[in-house]
């Protein structure tokens, strides 16, 4: 597998390095879905995550025998397709994705690895999508990678459902480093900055910015 490219502030040769040892894999779905969403999508392809964030999602669904798992923003299913492995049998992952322009990538990765029967996508604007399942606490884990500024929304409508045990990982908190460069002021450097202060002033929850990728934060419920 290449190595990881989107972690920032770490060496590339020690990415090199961790990549290389990771334990030997015999997937080619992933990157298969990489080359396909250049190649389709150019430079949206960048939204996809990269194969050491995606080893992390399946171990994190696989040793938290997590069998309800949520997933906020799609994309080419490059996430669903490792979070998706990381089930049990019967385990399911529900995405919601605003863009029905990328499913037929998705879908076609996904059944290539043998995961699409594990798959049930919602198309619309993930809010309402959230707010319609049931209220109480029943998702295992679940995964935020969607439009910056609806993080918090999303946070919101997630925690009330995940179980005590559970976890909500929310991807880009880092942002390139760009939380920390005082002359970003974009609109999603910004709305990034005022999720990772809200959150990191919450007493609902517990979280944790992990380095990994490009920075993903750990929320775990406190009731």
């Amino acid at each position: 597998m290449l190595a990881p490219m989107k972690s920032f502030g770490i060496d590339q040769d020690i990415l090199t390095y961790a990549a290389g040892h990771a334990n030997p894999s015999d997937d080619v779905v992933s990157e298969q879905l990489a080359a396909a969403t250049r190649e389709r999508f150019g430079d949206w392809a960048g939204m996809n995550i990269d194969g050491d964030q995606g080893r992390f999602l399946e171990a994190i669904v696989a040793i938290s025998g997590a069998r309800t798992v949520v997933e906020v923003g799609t994309f080419t299913g490059m996430s669903a397709l490792w979070l998706a492995r990381g089930l049990p049998a019967g385990g399911r992952l529900t995405c919601f994705e605003l863009e029905e322009t990328y499913h037929a990538t998705a879908l076609a990765a996904w059944e290539a690895a043998g995961v699409a029967d594990r798959i049930d996508v919602r198309f619309g604007p993930a809010a309402d999508g959230l707010a319609a399942l049931p209220e109480e606490p029943h998702v295992d884990l679940a995964f935020v990678d969607a439009d910056k500024g609806g993080y918090l929304t999303y946070v919101d409508l997630l925690l009330p459902r995940i179980v005590d045990d559970g976890a909500i990982l929310v991807d880009n908190v880092l942002w390139s480093g760009a939380v920390v460069d005082a002359s970003d002021t974009s609109d999603n450097t910004q709305a990034i900055r005022a999720f990772n202060d809200a959150i990191a002033q919450r007493d609902d929850c517990t979280a944790v910015i992990l380095t990994i990728g490009d920075g993903v934060t750990l929320i775990r419920p406190r009731r």
